[in-house]
């Protein structure tokens, strides 16, 4: 098997104790050599500031390439551009750029009257503005506000043709979801790199809610292995053995790339990673 690159999504901690979980986590996960790492944005911009702490601090004290997410919501384009500039003067110039979940409790996105009114738009702007490596996100299970799975899909493509470099994915359950989206995304022209994105389930009741809100489809077979594992006290071995078959299944049909996202915990990502061979690497200068 194809031992496959890596990269991994942070969230930035609203606390102390969050703030050294994270430090915990990317210590944990560095020595895996990820390709990057990317740090998420609160839906409605509520962890701006945060985001752009945490982004700033990983890029000077771990080493790794470091990706920042920004958003369209709740700011103006001159707002959310001064961001990206911020981001830029820190030394990073990889940026996942998402349209954005609406702020809590508004039942859909508004955009801003001067703001980005999509993740297109803000594409292009970060484009015109600056020497930016731009990521989006795709759905291989259809989105809850797309008409159906092909309307995804030429999103997807206006994106890439807009200036994005590469897709991340939302995460699935079985690896068929993925090989259909890319094999739809191949039969539309795009020819830029999608990239699975893997959730290793550290809570069962917090991603099957998580699944629902975002239309990722959950089989049955997931449901019923879950209930018995959390009868039985084995959810971390379950959720450990699933993860690695999905992404083996993944490596099988051709894939070189996986995205994790981590949700700052990093010991079942980290255990996947090694039973795909993804491995620390030793510094030989080091060794005596």
């Amino acid at each position: 098997m194809t031992t496959p690159s890596v990269s991994f999504e942070f969230f930035p901690p609203q606390t102390l104790e969050a703030s050294f979980r994270l430090w915990d986590t990317v210590q944990v996960l560095a020595p895996l050599q990820p390709r990057f790492v990317s740090v998420t944005y609160g839906a409605g911009g509520t962890t701006r500031d945060l985001t752009r702490e945490a982004v700033a601090t990983l890029h000077k004290s771990s080493g790794l390439p470091v990706a920042a997410h920004l958003t369209c919501v709740n700011a103006t384009r001159a707002e959310t551009l001064a961001i990206a500039q911020d981001f830029a003067a820190a030394g990073v110039t990889d940026i996942v750029a998402l349209r954005g979940d609406p702020p809590k409790g508004e039942a859909g996105f508004v955009p801003h009257p001067d703001g980005f009114a999509s993740s297109v738009e803000l594409i292009e702007g970060l484009r015109e503005a600056g020497d930016f490596t731009i990521r989006v996100g795709a759905y291989p299970d259809t989105h809850p506000e797309a008409a159906d799975s092909q309307a995804d899909v030429a999103y997807l493509k206006r994106k890439f043709d807009a200036g994005a470099s590469e897709a991340l994915t939302q995460f699935f359950f079985e690896a068929e979801t993925f090989f259909r989206f890319r094999d739809a995304c191949e039969k539309a022209g795009i020819d830029k790199p999608v990239t699975p994105g893997i959730l290793p389930i550290e809570n069962w009741k917090g991603a099957a809610r998580f699944a629902k809100k975002c239309g990722t489809d959950i089989p049955a077979w997931v449901v019923d292995a879950f209930e018995k594992a959390e009868r039985d006290r084995r959810e971390d071995l379950l959720a450990t053995a699933i993860c690695a078959e999905l992404c083996s299944d993944l490596i099988d049909g051709g894939v070189d790339t996986l995205h994790f996202y981590t949700l700052n915990r990093p010991e079942l990502t980290r255990d996947v990673c090694h039973a795909l061979g993804v491995t620390p690497k030793l510094d030989l200068k080091n060794v005596a």
